[in-house]
Formats: C-alpha cells, sequence, structure tokens
C-alpha cells in the first residue's frame, strides 16, 4: 500500500451497496409527488437491505436532516451508516435563484480563517438535527473552486475526522458534471486526505464522470454513485408522451430525453432479462461493475401520475439488488451498456485547467493523461457558467 492511501485505508468505513436519499421521495427536491410524513418516515428509515441513508444540510434548510433523524430515531447506531453534507451556507448567505444558497467559501461571507469554524458549527448543527454524535461519511456538498483546492478545507475536514464527528470525509460535486476537471485536480492535492467521493454515473450518463473513476482508484477513494435511476427512465414508470408534474426539475432536462433514454434501455432489456434483473438493478450492477464505485444511490420518485407505480415498489426494487451485483455483468455485457449509453462530449468541461496547471505533478498526473481530448492550458474564462 502506497503511503498517500496508508490514512485511507486506516479509517475506510463501509456503506451499504445500495442507499436512500433524502432527495428521493419528493419532499426537498422537485423529483416527482411529494410524500406525506409516514410514508417519507418510512422510506428513509435504514434497514437489514438498506442500511445506509444520505441527507445534506442545504436540502429543505435543515429539513432533510431532521427527516433523518425521525426515520433512524430508536434504531442502534450500529445498525445503519449515516453520510453527511455540508458546504452551502444557508443560515449566513442569501438564497440566488435557481442557484440557490452560495458556498461557505464565497469571499463576500467569510475569508480562509473562519473556513474551520464554519466547517465546525455546520457540522454540529446538522448532527444535531440528525440527532447523533458522527457521521459515517461526511461530505463536502457542491464545492466551487477555492473548495476544491484549499488546504485550509480539507484540513479542516482532516480535523473533523479525527476528532470523532465523522468516521471518513469525502467530497459531492454538484450536478453539474462538467466539473469532472476539478474533482480529479483535487484528488491529486488531497487524495491521502479523502476517503469518498459522491458523482451522478449511470448507463445513460458514463461522462464525463467516468473519467474521475481512474484518479479515484489510484487514491483509493471510495465512490457513491448517485442518479443510477437517470431521472426516473430505469424505474421502468415513464413512458412515451408521460406527462411530468407542475415544477418537477425534470422538465428542465433537453427535449428528447425521454424517447431516446427508453430506446436505449430497451436496447439494455435483454442483457437485464438474461440475469433476472429489473432494469433499476441493471442499472446499479453496471455502476457497481466499476472497482471504484461500492454505493449507488438511485433517486426513488413517486410519479404520481396513473399506471405508474407507489414508490415503496421501487424501494423493494432497490433493495433486492443481488448481494454480488457488482460482479454478475459480464465483460462483453459491460461493453454494450458501455456502447448503448455513450453520452461523451455532452456538455462542456469546465475549470480546473488553470490552477491544475500550476501542480508540479501536472505533466506527471496519470488521471490528467487519460482525458486525452484536453490539453493542459491556462483557463481565462472569468468564472464558471
Amino acid at each position: 500500500m502506497s503511503t498517500d492511501n496508508a490514512q485511507n485505508e486506516a479509517t475506510k468505513v463501509e456503506l451499504s451497496q445500495a442507499a436512500i436519499g433524502a432527495w428521493s421521495g419528493g419532499r426537498f427536491m422537485h423529483f416527482g409527488a411529494p410524500l406525506e410524513d409516514e410514508r417519507f418516515t418510512a422510506l428513509l428509515r435504514p434497514d437489514e437491505t438498506i442500511s445506509t441513508v444520505i441527507t445534506a444540510d442545504v436540502y429543505g434548510t435543515g429539513g432533510a436532516d431532521i427527516a433523518v433523524g425521525e426515520a433512524t430515531k430508536g434504531l442502534p447506531r450500529d445498525s445503519f451508516q449515516l453520510v453527511g453534507a455540508i458546504g452551502h451556507d444557508f443560515e449566513k448567505g442569501e438564497r440566488q435563484g435557481a442557484k440557490g444558497f452560495p458556498r461557505f467559501t464565497n469571499p463576500a461571507l467569510r475569508g480562509p480563517e473562519q473556513y474551520s469554524d464554519y466547517l465546525r458549527a455546520a457540522t454540529e448543527a446538522s448532527l444535531e438535527r440528525c440527532g447523533t454524535s458522527h457521521f459515517d461519511a461526511l461530505l463536502l456538498h457542491n464545492p466551487d473552486r477555492i473548495g476544491y483546492s484549499s488546504e485550509v478545507v480539507w484540513q479542516a475536514m482532516d480535523d473533523l475526522r479525527s476528532e470523532g464527528l465523522a468516521s471518513s470525509i469525502g467530497v459531492a460535486p454538484g450536478p453539474a458534471n462538467g466539473f469532472t476537471l476539478d474533482l480529479i485536480a483535487c484528488l491529486e492535492m488531497f487524495g491521502e486526505m479523502i476517503d469518498w467521493a459522491m458523482l451522478i454515473i449511470n448507463p445513460l450518463e458514463q461522462w464525463p464522470a467516468h473519467l474521475a473513476l481512474p484518479a479515484c482508484e489510484k487514491h483509493d477513494v471510495q465512490v457513491i454513485a448517485r442518479v443510477a435511476d437517470y431521472g426516473g427512465l430505469f424505474h421502468g414508470d415513464i413512458k412515451l408522451g408521460h406527462q411530468f408534474l407542475e415544477r418537477d426539475h425534470r422538465t428542465f432536462r433537453p427535449d428528447g430525453w425521454v424517447e431516446t433514454g427508453l430506446e436505449k434501455i430497451e436496447r439494455m432489456r435483454p442483457i437485464a432479462e438474461r440475469h433476472g434483473l429489473s432494469t433499476l438493478q441493471l442499472a446499479c450492477a453496471w455502476n457497481l461493475s466499476h472497482p471504484a464505485v461500492s454505493c449507488v444511490v438511485p433517486t426513488l420518485l413517486e410519479e404520481g401520475t396513473p399506471g405508474t407505480r407507489p414508490i415503496e415498489e421501487q424501494r423493494a426494487d432497490l433493495a433486492a439488488l443481488p448481494e454480488n451485483a457488482g460482479s454478475i455483468l459480464t465483460a462483453d455485457e459491460i461493453s454494450q451498456i458501455n456502447s448503448i449509453g455513450d453520452n461523451t462530449g455532452c456538455m462542456a468541461l469546465k475549470g480546473a485547467l488553470a490552477w491544475l496547471c500550476q501542480l508540479p505533478s501536472c505533466r506527471d498526473c496519470s488521471s490528467w493523461r487519460a482525458l486525452n481530448s484536453v490539453r493542459c492550458r491556462p483557463d481565462t474564462s472569468a468564472g464558471r457558467a
């Protein structure tokens, strides 16, 4: 084992191969119909089949934490794994429309000398809302470039782990997957500190997150694969002509995404049937076939339209994921899925270029060279889109 990875091995935390995210159920993010309290609590409640639950303090400005605390109330603490995420300052910062709350590293809010105090206060507040003393994993949620590149930030995160507020730490890039380059550079700089990365990746959204997987393997960073369901399509409830509920976030996706996605899933279906898997289980198995990926967390959602299943059936489908899911698919089948779902070039890769080029290891970085088409050159843009 390399020296760089020694700390990761010493602090390695195991999550269940499938997890439930507090963004499911339509309560804090507009995916499907919002569940009533009793059903939402049952959805999030960990059990022997899905023992990991993931929250983020900014969801519902603390509401998701409280819901997770209610769902885990009375359970032995060693019977479940709790993943938290912090980084958006909804106490001092003002919501900026669709962009949400600013990151805590925003210079208008504080300077580096206050990063540690913020992270500690945010972690303690989140733990209190969740009704527990520690996170099994604590993620830096949707960081900006300062968050990715600041030694002060990552030393503060490491301190939280050392003091027992979190058993492991990691990073959760936001939905703008174009910032994959920032993640790779972050791992090159701080990979010896980082245990986890939560990435949006699934058979129909392979690129660009898969570019970060070699860097995760190199630094022994385990991956939580988020949105394995691809906007709900792998659940099987969405058909051609589906009408999404008003304000559903998926209405902002490009025109034709449902039609194109369903056609590709149909081409993958024979592989699922060959192994007795549902299409959701196939997506999860594909994610888990990557050595770096150890946990999948699809969004569970109730469409709320005639002919669609209740969310409890989606949860049961996820819970029935075979224990050996990561080794079910053959190399040929994985290659077929890769080919069918290839979305290379679907968005511009942003960030990282200017400050990564300052790293001594830039020219020797195997993860960076794996990007092939991206050259190390200064980024002269004014900021991130």
